[in-house]
């Protein structure tokens, strides 16, 4: 089976690109942490991938979310793991794209609202209204758990722009770790991120949770996916989910950060996003 499906791609490949080396099969990832590390995270899942596959599978890294989109766009990977908003866009963009699994978590993802120990701002239910007028830093501009839902959220429980309710434009930091560190180190007094980075931050000993504190936690939205480009083979595209579904070695997960696996997912889970994305005019 794992042989009937690499001809498969191979013959669509051969169709479709007829001067790219042909027998193998790229994907790439949002670069939401610390970049220099993605590689080595991603090598294990994409050999775990071509055995299973039968086909070549070779990690392509990128140099921001913008770039993932474009790499998917115009065909240079054939599928990857983005955000909730990468993921629209990626699906927006390709005509027939799937968001074909999602982390355990992804349904019901949340960003975490930090601040340093010396605003005195303590964890509350209630959106903080004591960040105003503080520094302030989303994550990567193209986030959805560093900048879309967060921005989102200041909006709708205080009925002002971010950079009306903060006292400037927005800063962002380019990830989630480093958005951890930057208010840690008192850079900005508050920021808002992913919770898993956070969360490992603190079990792996890389943050300080009583200096870099948590403030507010949002309310759930999904978020990150695999997604397959839409001139894939159904066939390779049902076996590309099977796979990626009974990934269960804790290394290869480590590298998505999805600790309980992964689950089915479909384009219409991210409804709620691509709403916000078209209202923020990020399509």
């Amino acid at each position: 089976m794992k042989y009937c499906l690499a001809s498969m791609f191979l013959l669509l490949s051969a169709c479709s690109q007829p001067e790219r080396e042909e027998s193998v099969l790229r994907f790439t990832a949002i670069p939401d942490t610390n970049s220099s590390e993605l590689e080595a995270k991603f090598k294990p899942v994409a050999a775990y991938l071509s055995k299973e596959l039968g086909v070549k599978v070779e990690y392509v890294p990128t140099a921001d979310y913008s770039a993932s989109v474009e790499m998917f766009k115009n065909g240079d990977v054939q599928f990857a793991w983005f955000g909730g908003v990468s993921g629209v866009q990626a699906r927006d963009a390709v005509e027939g794209s799937q968001a074909i699994a999602q982390g355990v978590e992804d349904p019901k993802f949340k960003s975490y609202f930090v601040a340093h120990e010396s605003t005195g701002i303590s964890l509350s239910k209630e959106f903080p209204k004591a960040l105003k007028g503080l520094s302030f830093t989303f994550g990567s501009s193209q986030s959805t758990s560093g900048r879309l839902m967060p921005e989102h959220f200041v909006t709708d429980r205080t009925g002002q722009q971010p950079s009306d309710f903060f006292g400037n434009e927005n800063s962002f930091s380019g990830s989630h770790d480093k958005t951890a560190k930057l208010v840690e180190a008192g850079t900005f007094q508050a920021g808002a991120l992913n919770y898993m980075t956070y969360d490992r931050m603190v079990a792996d000993g890389d943050l300080d949770p009583e200096v870099c504190k948590v403030v507010w936690v949002t309310p759930t939205y999904p978020d990150y996916n695999w997604t397959a480009h839409g001139s894939l083979d159904p066939a390779l595209i049902t076996k590309l989910q099977q796979v990626l579904l009974e990934m269960k070695d804790p290394a290869l997960l480590k590298a998505i950060d999805r600790p309980n696996g992964l689950i089915k997912a479909t384009n219409a889970d991210f409804a709620p996003v691509h709403e916000l994305v078209v209202q923020l005019g990020f399509l």
